[in-house]
């Protein structure tokens, strides 16, 4: 676990028993045993190279084809103005930990960040999201940006987003292929904590989830509001689900657009 910071955006023990005697445990008489369903090795996903976007057109129109709206969270959600970041819209992480606009570098073809809402309504404060899909030129820069984000978690667990916002108290953590539950990404990461704005008060959950495929990489964030819950209660105050609904979405879409066709 590290201290981690974003943009706006269960592991085993392996004990080694020292001991000599083995403990057998047998099923009841007459019940079957079981066994656990064997864990992925690989991830059931092979890239087209012909396929892959060379050009800044291409990767654009790849990303806003992966890119979650506010249909691919739940129910609700509408887009907020303005719904698509520009073309040439490029955070950068500051010296002093501040979000700063940026220039695009040159590994990266096109990014696209979309942005929605749950409105404010029976008492409850406007629940704002984002979703970005990045397209890097190669794999490998994808992978590097993935380990840069947990780098500036390192290096900044408070951030200030914009004036009268910021993000404080961050953790990170990564979860490769077949580590913590990741079945169905290269990489993960997910980064949590507070978020607080001038004009709300006290302090609300942030959550950031980002996942790469291949030279893509598609991220799910949620800053919390009064009302909302983080975690899932089978209703709407439960915004996790949502998360994982939009982050897993566009992983499916860039895997249709990734892959060969059968």
């Amino acid at each position: 676990m590290a201290a981690g910071c974003t943009s706006d955006g269960d592991r085993p023990d392996g004990k080694r028993s020292t001991g000599t005697t083995k403990a057998t445990t047998k099923a009841p008489t007459g019940t079957p045993a079981t066994t656990p369903a064997p864990r992925p090795t690989e991830l059931d996903f092979t890239p087209d190279p012909r396929r892959a976007p060379k050009t800044e057109a291409a990767a654009r129109r790849l990303a806003l084809a992966v890119v979650a709206g506010p249909d691919a969270w739940a129910p609700g959600y509408v887009k907020r103005t303005p719904h698509l970041s520009d073309p040439d819209y490029w955070p950068v992480l500051s010296a002093t930990c501040s979000w700063e606009t940026g220039t695009r570098p040159a590994d990266v073809l096109a990014s696209v960040t979309a942005y929605s809402e749950l409105p404010a309504a029976g008492g409850k404060g406007a629940l704002r999201v984002a979703a970005t899909v990045t397209v890097h030129r190669t794999e490998s820069d994808a992978d590097w940006e993935m380990a840069s984000t947990l780098e500036e978690a390192l290096r900044c667990p408070d951030q200030k987003l914009r004036d009268g916002e910021r993000i404080t108290e961050l953790m990170s953590l990564g979860n490769p292929f077949g580590v913590g539950g990741n079945a169905t990404a290269d990489d993960a990461l997910r980064e949590g904590g507070s978020y607080i704005n001038d004009a709300v008060k006290g302090k609300q959950f942030y959550s950031w989830y980002q996942s790469r495929i291949g030279q893509v990489t598609v991220a799910a964030v949620v800053k919390g509001a009064p009302g909302y819950s983080e975690m899932n209660d089978g209703t709407m105050t439960g915004t996790s689900q949502a998360q994982v609904r939009a982050l897993v979405t566009m992983l499916d879409r860039a895997k249709d657009e990734l892959e060969g066709q059968s």
